[in-house]
């Protein structure tokens, strides 16, 4: 029998790595994660712990606005200051998450992960060997290849912005186009978003994407559709952003025309490791072409969203697999997604768009947000929410546009993933008065 130096090795140390990964080494299994920069991966370090801080006084002035009146005065973002809480909340995160590696005895090897063979990871110019290898590398941010795409930055940029500039120009119109609009825009920037084509956010509701839009403009921020971008230049006033009858003066330009797969220089064309554009190529069980060799996270080429809960699930069942507690198929669950503006879009399950498509098998209900005596107490002035039931009235996707549509969809998740019925909802007793309360009644 051959005798390796790890059971389970893992390349890179992100959600789709460490929540597995410290069970796993719990459990007695000889574990190693390989890891190029900071332990964590994306989303403890530069990405969702990072924007959910930034954005908390963004969501605090939406809500003073409702209010005001009932509670007086003006709120302001001091963005340095906010900079500096947010250093403050992720900045221990790296060596938190390396400490728990450590309580369980999990290896972590700093340096470039690069396959040799199927069994073989390079590190450092020192071979480590394992059973099984994982690579779950992630995502980073795409960059455009025109003229001047040196001039404009990328989130990780933005999210480490000591002062907001006075006016900032955003090329995409995705989840990290909208997000950070809207915190630029709150935080007193001026700003422009510029659009490839006429919707954004194409994976939701578009009459509810168009809510955000509307506020956001009212805010003024400008939206212009249906644009190309040719060229980034230097101006006498700072930059230029140019393109087809496009001439956008700006301080400071984001490219967040979206994410793509880090797959380059793993040594997957080594060792026959299926990739696309995408990502990586898996099967039911998360095994690549060469069946000793999983993925996990973001860097999976995949129809469920790319989004950290997905990347835990997914750790998450390697660990039972690699434990000998499970030979089953992963099985997804209901997953979620939401877009962090003010106000907030989450939906879950079945979509809008699906259940029109089949008449005959949804039915939808359409409630408007200001209309609930719950959303009355913090005078929510926007918003609505579309259920999604299936002919025997059992709820199977939800989607919101509020202030609260991220608590919305995570109370309503266990009747969509459990298809509870009625029996089942009346069961549920919520606190009361409270959000979760408040989303089960309409059901």
């Amino acid at each position: 029998m051959t005798t390796y130096d790890y059971d389970v090795l893992y390349i890179g140390s992100g959600h789709g790595t460490f929540d597995g990964a410290i069970p796993l080494g719990a459990k007695g299994k000889k574990v190693g994660v390989v890891e190029q920069d900071l332990v964590g991966g994306t989303c403890p370090n530069r990405g969702c712990n990072a924007k959910i801080v930034l954005d908390s006084p963004v969501a605090f002035q939406r809500h003073m606005e409702d209010v005001h009146g009932v509670v007086t005065g003006d709120v302001k973002i001091d963005w340095p200051a906010n900079q500096a809480h947010k250093h403050d909340v992720i900045d221990g995160l790296p060596a938190f998450i390396q400490g728990l590696l450590d309580s369980t005895d999990v290896d972590v090897l700093f340096g470039r992960g690069t396959l040799a063979d199927a069994h073989t990871v390079m590190v450092n110019g020192e071979a480590k060997t394992a059973d099984k290898i994982v690579i779950a590398t992630g995502l980073r941010p795409n960059r455009l290849t025109i003229p001047g795409a040196d001039l404009a930055h990328d989130s990780s940029d933005f999210l480490n912005l000591s002062d907001m500039p006075n006016r900032v120009t955003i090329i995409g119109a995705g989840y990290i186009a909208m997000e950070f609009a809207t915190m630029a825009n709150a935080a007193g920037a001026e700003v422009t978003v510029l659009m490839r084509g006429t919707q954004a956010l194409r994976a939701y509701h578009q009459p509810f994407v168009e809510q955000i839009i509307a506020d956001l403009t009212s805010r003024g921020v400008v939206f212009d559709r249906d644009t190309q971008v040719d060229a980034i230049v230097q101006g006498a006033d700072g930059l230029v952003v140019r393109g087809a009858d496009l001439a956008v003066e700006t301080d400071w330009v984001l490219d967040a025309t979206g994410r793509i797969p880090n797959v380059e220089e793993l040594g997957l064309e080594t060792v026959g490791v299926s990739y696309n554009a995408k990502g990586i190529v898996v099967d039911d069980y998360l095994r690549t072409t060469v069946p000793n060799i999983y993925a996990s996270g973001d860097v999976i080429d995949k129809v469920q969203p790319k989004l950290t809960p997905t990347a835990i699930f997914e750790s998450l069942y390697l660990m039972h697999t690699f434990a000998g507690e499970t030979t089953d198929p992963i099985m997804y669950p209901v997953i979620p997604s939401v877009v962090f503006t003010s106000p907030r879009l989450a939906q879950v399950g079945v979509t809008v768009a699906e259940a029109e498509a089949n008449p005959e098998l949804y039915t939808m209900v359409q409630n408007h947000i200001p209309d609930d005596w719950y959303r009355q107490v913090d005078q929510e002035k926007i918003g609505d929410n579309i259920l999604i039931f299936d002919q025997a009235h059992k709820l199977v996707g939800a989607t919101e546009v509020s202030h609260k549509a991220d608590d919305v969809i995570n109370a309503l998740l266990p009747a969509i993933e459990f298809k509870f019925g009625q029996a089942e909802i009346e069961r549920m007793v919520h606190l009361f008065p409270s959000i979760a309360s408040s989303a089960w009644g309409q059901l």
